[in-house]
C-alpha cells in the first residue's frame, strides 16, 4: 500500500525551493525547534529531503529510561506477601509505609516526566517525538489515576513505537494497553456488568468523532470490550473467556459475536474515521478550523492507505497550504514546546527534573498528567493572565533577566511586587544560563541591527514587525553604552522573549 500511497496527491504541493523561515516553521511544527545552525543545516536538505529525514528518522542514541524501569516487576505472590506484612503493622506504621510507598511514586513519576522531556529536547528524530506528544494528547491516561508509572512509561514506548506508523494497529494495541485499561476502568468491565467508559471513548473521541454512532452502538461496544484483566504488579494483560459476553451484539449497523479487536476493526471500517484523524493531525500541525472540504480529501485519502502515518504526515509537510500565512506563526506554543523550543534555540543542554513539573505545571501542561480523557485544550487555552505572566518569569530566569527571585511580576515590565518565588531557591540556582558569548558575539554587539537581526531569528524564526523592530534596537541602543554587556544582551532577550510574538509558532 506505501507503495501506491507514498504521497497521496490531494493537496496542492509545494516546490523544492524553500525559504529558511519556512525551513524553521517544519522543524518547529514537526518537531521541538531549533538552533540558527540546526535551521540552517535543515535548510540545506531542501524541502523534500528534509520531510523525507523526518519522516524516516531514528535516534542515533536514545536515553535510556529511569532505572526503577529495568527493575525486576512485582509478582503476584510478593504482593500478597507484603500485604500479610502490611497486616501486621499499626495502623500509625501502616500509614507511614503508604506515604513512604506515595513518595516512592510521585519520584517515580517525576523522573519519567524529566526523561522524556529532556528526549524531545535531544531527540535527533524529533517527528517521532512530537507525534509521540500527539498519541499521548489522542490516546490520554494519567499517572493521577493509573498509579503506575511503569505502566505510563510502556504506554510512552507504544505510542514511540507506532509513533509515525500504522493508526489502526495502533488502536488495537491501545484496547489492551494496561495503562488505558485502569485509566479508561476497562479493568472493572465483565459479562454481568459491562463498563461503557472505555466503549464511548473509543467511538467519541479516538475514531469517530462525534454524531457518528450510537448511545446502542456504545453499549454494545461494551459488552464486546469485556473479559480483559490487567496484573497491575506486573502489567500483564490477560483474556479470560469466562467474563466476556460472547453473544451476539449489533454495533455500526453489523451483527455479530465481536470482541475487543472485532469492535476496532469496526471502526475503522467506516471513512468518518478517516477524516476524523486527518482533521486532528492537520489542526495539530498545522492550524485550527480548517475547511470541511480539506479534511474530507484528506480522510479520504488517509482511509484508502490503511491508516497509514507516513504518506498522510508527507502530504501535510509538502503541502501549500502548511506553508501559507494561515499556518506560518499562527499557533500559540504550548506550554511544553514553549520551553523545549526555548532550550534548543538557546543551547542550554539538559533541564532539571524538578524545574520541569514545577514550570510545565504553572503554565498548565504536565505530561503523563493530561485533565482529562479529551486531552488538552490547545490553542488560546494555554494563555491567560497567570499563564502568560508565567511564561514571562521563566524567561527571565533563563536569560539570568529576572530579578530577584522573591519577587513577581505585576503586568507592568519593569515594577515589581512582593509575592511568591516562581520557584524554589533550589530550582532557580539549577537552571542553566545562556553563553552569550556565542549567542551574541562580541564582534556583533558592535551593530545593533544586525544583532536584533541575528537575535531576531534565533527566537522568533519570522521577520520582525516594524513595530517590534524599532522597539527592540532602540532598546539595545540605549542599553548599549560603551560596551555591551552580558547582562544587558540577557535583558535584551528577555525583552523580546516577553512579546506577545514569542508565544507564536
Amino acid at each position: 500500500m506505501l507503495a501506491v500511497w507514498g504521497y497521496i496527491g490531494v493537496m496542492a504541493k509545494v516546490s523544492n525551493d524553500w525559504t529558511r523561515y519556512e525551513a524553521a516553521h517544519l522543524l518547529n511544527r514537526a518537531g521541538f525547534g531549533g538552533s540558527p545552525s540546526e535551521i540552517k543545516a535543515f535548510h540545506k536538505r531542501g524541502r523534500q529531503g528534509a520531510v523525507e529525514w523526518l519522516l524516516n528518522g531514528e535516534e542515533s542514541a536514545p536515553p535510556k529510561p529511569p532505572v526503577w524501569v529495568s527493575a525486576e516487576p512485582t509478582r503476584k505472590g510478593d504482593f500478597l506477601q507484603h500485604r500479610k506484612e502490611m497486616a501486621d503493622l499499626s495502623p500509625e506504621e501502616q500509614a507511614k509505609k503508604r506515604r513512604e510507598i506515595q513518595k516512592k511514586r510521585r519520584q517515580d513519576g517525576l523522573t519519567l516526566l524529566g526523561w522524556w522531556v529532556n528526549r524531545m529536547r535531544a531527540t535527533d528524530a524529533p517527528l517521532q517525538e512530537k507525534m509521540t506528544l500527539f498519541w499521548h494528547d489522542h490516546f490520554p491516561s494519567s499517572t493521577e489515576k493509573v498509579r503506575q508509572p511503569r505502566l505510563m512509561h510502556q504506554q510512552n514506548e507504544l505510542f514511540r513505537k507506532e509513533a509515525l506508523g500504522n493508526f489502526g494497529r495502533l488502536t488495537k494495541a491501545v484496547t489492551t494497553d494496561p495503562a488505558m485499561m485502569i485509566y479508561l476502568d476497562l479493568v472493572q468491565s465483565s459479562k454481568k456488568k459491562p463498563n461503557e467508559n472505555f466503549a464511548r471513548e473509543l467511538m467519541e473521541l479516538f475514531t469517530l468523532g462525534e454524531g457518528n454512532y450510537s448511545e446502542e452502538d456504545i453499549k454494545e461496544a461494551a459488552r464486546a470490550l469485556t473479559g480483559y484483566r490487567v496484573n497491575r504488579q506486573n502489567g500483564e494483560v490477560n483474556f479470560n473467556k469466562q467474563r466476556w459476553d460472547e453473544g451476539e451484539k449489533i454495533i455500526l449497523g453489523q451483527k455479530g459475536a465481536f470482541d475487543a479487536q472485532g469492535v476496532v476493526e469496526l471502526l475503522l471500517a467506516r471513512e468518518e474515521c478517516g477524516g476524523y484523524l486527518a482533521g486532528k493531525v492537520w489542526e495539530f500541525f498545522g492550524y485550527e478550523n480548517p475547511e470541511p472540504e480539506l479534511t474530507a480529501r484528506l480522510g479520504a485519502a488517509f482511509f484508502k492507505t490503511g491508516y497509514e502515518m507516513k504518506p498522510l504526515l508527507r502530504e501535510v509537510f509538502l503541502s501549500e497550504e502548511f506553508y501559507s500565512p494561515r499556518a506560518m506563526n499562527s499557533q500559540i506554543k504550548s506550554p511544553l514546546e514553549f520551553m523545549v523550543m526555548m532550550n534548543r534555540q538557546l543551547e542550554l543542554g539538559r533541564l532539571p527534573d524538578g524545574v520541569i513539573f514545577a514550570v510545565l505545571k504553572q503554565l498548565g501542561q504536565v505530561p503523563f498528567l493530561p485533565p482529562n480523557v479529551a486531552g488538552w485544550d490547545w490553542g488560546k487555552a494555554w494563555v491567560n493572565t497567570h499563564t502568560l505572566l508565567a511564561r514571562y518569569h521563566y524567561a527571565g530566569l533563563v536569560t539570568g533577566a529576572g530579578g530577584d527571585p522573591k519577587m513577581v511580576a505585576n503586568g507592568v515590565r519593569g515594577q515589581k511586587q512582593k509575592g511568591r518565588a516562581f520557584l524554589g531557591h533550589a530550582l532557580q540556582r539549577s537552571i542553566i544560563k545562556p553563553d552569550y558569548e556565542i549567542l551574541a558575539p562580541r564582534k556583533l554587539r558592535e551593530d545593533v541591527p544586525k544583532l536584533i537581526e541575528e537575535l531576531a531569528f534565533r527566537l522568533f524564526q519570522a521577520p520582525l514587525s516594524e513595530k517590534d523592530r524599532v522597539a527592540f534596537e532602540s532598546y539595545a541602543t540605549a542599553k548599549k553604552g560603551a560596551v555591551f554587556t552580558n547582562t544587558e544582551v540577557a535583558e535584551l532577550m528577555h525583552l523580546m522573549m516577553s512579546t506577545p510574538s514569542y508565544q507564536l509558532t
